[in-house]
Order: C-alpha cells, then structure tokens, then sequence
C-alpha cells in the first residue's frame, strides 16, 4: 500500500462525527460470550480465554499481587523508574481533581442538606494488549482509581507483558486477571471464581471490549464507549508541516481504524508540505503497515479563515485536539467540543498519552460533545442528605405537590409532621 496524500474536503463536506463504537454482529457474539462467563463463573472464563488465544491450558487466570510485584523488581530499572515517574505525574494531577471536589451542607428551610463525595469499593481497570502492550493504560486507570479512594482495583490484560504487570504492581492493583475481550470484561462485572464483581469498569479496548461495556452498563458503570482512536491538527501557517506529519503518524500507528485529521488555514503548498513529511516519514516506519491505512481514513481540511476552521473542529468534537496557531491559547478558549486540548507546538498528544497528568481515557466518535474523559469523578458518588429539625415550611407545599399530582399518601405522610 502506497501512500499518496491526505484526502482534500471542503469544510462543507466534513461530516459530525456520530462513529458508533459497536457494530451490531459484534454486539450479538459479545452477548453470547457475557451471558455464558455470567451463568458459567470461572469455567466458561477459561473456556473462552483459551478459545480465543489469551491463555493456553494449564496457564494461571490470575496474577497475584506478589507476582506483579516480581515482574517489577525484574524490570530493568530505567523501565521501572519510568513507571513510577508517570503515575507520580497521574497521581499528581488525579489528587488535584480530587481536592477540588467537596462535601456540602447548606441551609435549606426547616433545616441542613448537603452531599457527600465517597468512592466505589472495587474497579475493574482493562488494559489492552493485543498490537503492542500498554502499561500506560494500566496507570492511567488504575492509579486514577487509588486515588478516588477505590479500596479494591483489579486489572485485566490478555497475554500481560512484564511491563503491564509491573504497571499493575507500580499502580496499586490488587491483582491482575490475564484475559481480554468480552470475557474479561464479564467476569470483572459478574464475578467469576475468586474474581469478585466490580463496581466500575473502564479503560480502552477493542470492539469486543467496547461491545461488552455496553451490555454490562447498569449493574456496574462504566467509563465511555469508545471506538477508534482520532486526532485534529488545527494549523495555521506558524506550524511546522514536519511536526504535523509526525503527530499525524503518531496517532495513525495506533490501529488501523484510527482517525488522523488536518484542519488548517493554509493553502494546497502548506498541505502538500505535510504529505511529502509524510512520505518521508513513513519510510522507515517499522508500524508503517498500521499508519498507512489510518492516513487512508483521514483527510485534511483546508478551511477559509480561523472561524471557519474552529467551527469544522466542533463539528467533529475529536478525542484529540492539537492547536498548532498563533495566539494558540485564545484559540484554544475558543474551541468548545473535544476530549482532550494540546495546547500549542510543544504540547504534542503523544505527552498525555505518556502521563504528562491528564487521563488518556478520552470519548470518540462525537462523545465529547457529551462527556468528558476518565478522571477521579468516574469512581466517586456524590450523595444527598437531608436533616430538617422543624419540617413547617416546606410541608404545606409537599400536601399540595402531592395532591396536584394524586399522590395522598405523599400528602398524609407530610401532615404527619405538622405540629399541631
């Protein structure tokens, strides 16, 4: 496959990204493999594990918290070094988000309400590990989920390299479940054998993972469904079409369904710039046989002025969104729809991918119009309470609410603290 140059559209022709992250056949086969772990427990777990290539018989389910603590002191310690220094990064930045959040209590008539903020007791955090092993995955999930406050986290990765089982020990994970797919996920919803159920799931996965998700949604909750990986570059003529070519590549070798996008206010000679960078780059690129069909479902977009350009990155409300411009922050303030923003030349996305502190867990397809990325909120409740020490100015509305709407009961329970 050879590479011959971005798609050219016109911002006209540039469609609001409404991916669905499932597809039906997918969805129909996911079912059949949660409802049997579900039914069957650890036996149909393993059955489909080995099936399906993430174990072979006779290999252990489950990885122990003093095994992911082997795999760490066995790790080269220049790898293990940079495994603690991107969770501190995560860790840092989650606790902030955490102190941000607080518990209420407010005057209220007749009495004091309020909210408290409290974590869920067990998460389940899925790491792919298919095309290439991501222990980022691993702190990202996890760590986020320690600090919430989370008392219990347990990790699922098919075929765990040592590196995600030292992120797993690195991250605080109890212990680590060596299967993938829609079996992995119904088993942390579920339960199976000594897996316990969780009361959260998330982080990415492929579209059996995602398909999953979607059917375990309710009993547990989970973070997103989310589909292939997408970036915009928003340029102007200040970027540097090298730089450009290079973050495009970087999100294309992700997998070849991913979604590498230019929008830029420059001319054809700028955009036949980032095609020739392209070209050179894909040369030597040993994960060329993934980036070359994902460019292939790109394209750029060359829009008439800034506005326009800022309106076609709403449209598309990507997961990523580099803006690569003059005045790079005002434009960035201007922009309403996306998972994640970088800011700026130096803020490349490959740096929250790595734990620069953001969470990498973002919402495809359009979501981001809807919801934001993974963060400390996933795994927290906030819950309401109520004390009123002298009910009398709220109860004659409660009588005529409830009657309005033919609930007497309602009505009688309120009179039965009127003071008489």
């Amino acid at each position: 496959m050879e590479f011959t140059g971005l798609r050219r559209l016109t911002p006209d022709d540039v469609p609001v990204l409404r991916r669905s992250a499932v597809d039906p056949e997918t969805l129909d086969l996911a079912r059949q493999i949660v409802d049997d772990v579900r039914q069957g427990g650890e036996g149909a777990l393993r059955f489909h594990a080995e099936r399906l290539g993430d174990l072979v018989p006779g290999q252990p389910l489950i990885h122990s918290r003093g095994e992911l603590q082997a795999a760490l002191d066995a790790l080269p310690r220049a790898d293990r070094e940079v495994l603690e220094r991107t969770a501190d990064r995560v860790r840092i930045f989650a606790e902030a988000q955490r102190a941000a959040l607080h518990d209420l209590d407010v005057a209220v008539p007749g009495g004091r309400a309020g909210h408290t903020v409290s974590p869920l007791t067990r998460a389940g955090c899925y790491a792919p590990g298919g095309r290439f092993p991501l222990p980022s995955s691993v702190l990202m999930t996890a760590v986020t989920a320690r600090v919430a406050g989370v008392q219990e986290i347990w990790v699922a990765s098919p075929r765990p390299a040592p590196a995600t089982l030292a992120a797993a020990a690195v991250a605080g994970a109890g212990a680590l479940v060596a299967v993938g797919g829609a079996q992995a996920i119904a088993a942390l919803a579920y339960g199976a054998g000594p897996i316990p159920p969780c009361d959260a799931i998330v982080g990415p996965g492929n579209r059996w993972v995602t398909a999953a998700k979607q059917l375990v949604s309710g009993p547990v909750i989970i973070d997103m469904l989310a589909g292939p990986s997408e970036l915009v570059v928003l340029a102007d003529g200040t970027a540097d079409p090298d730089v450009v070519a290079a973050d495009l590549i970087a999100q294309a070798e992700h997998d070849p369904d991913a979604l590498p996008i230019l929008v830029t206010t420059e001319d054809e000679a700028f955009v036949q710039a980032v095609d020739d960078a392209l070209v050179r780059r894909l040369q030597d690129l040993p994960t060329s046989g993934t980036a070359l069909p994902a460019l292939g479902n790109g394209f750029v977009v060359m829009a008439t002025d800034l506005d326009t350009a800022i309106a076609v990155c709403d449209r598309l409300a990507p997961e990523h969104l580099e803006v690569k411009t003059a005045d790079a922050e005002g434009v960035g303030a201007r922009l309403r729809h996306y998972g994640a923003l970088f800011i700026g030349p130096a803020s490349a996305e490959v740096f929250g991918d790595y734990g620069a502190g953001p969470n990498h867990v973002l919402p495809t397809g359009g979501t981001a119009r809807t919801q934001g990325g993974l963060s400390v909120l996933t795994f927290l409740r906030v819950r309401t309470w109520l004390r009123l020490d002298d009910p009398e100015p709220l109860l004659d509305d409660a009588v005529r609410l409830a009657r309005m709407e033919g609930l007497e009961g309602h009505a009688r329970a309120a009179e039965a603290r009127r003071r008489t």
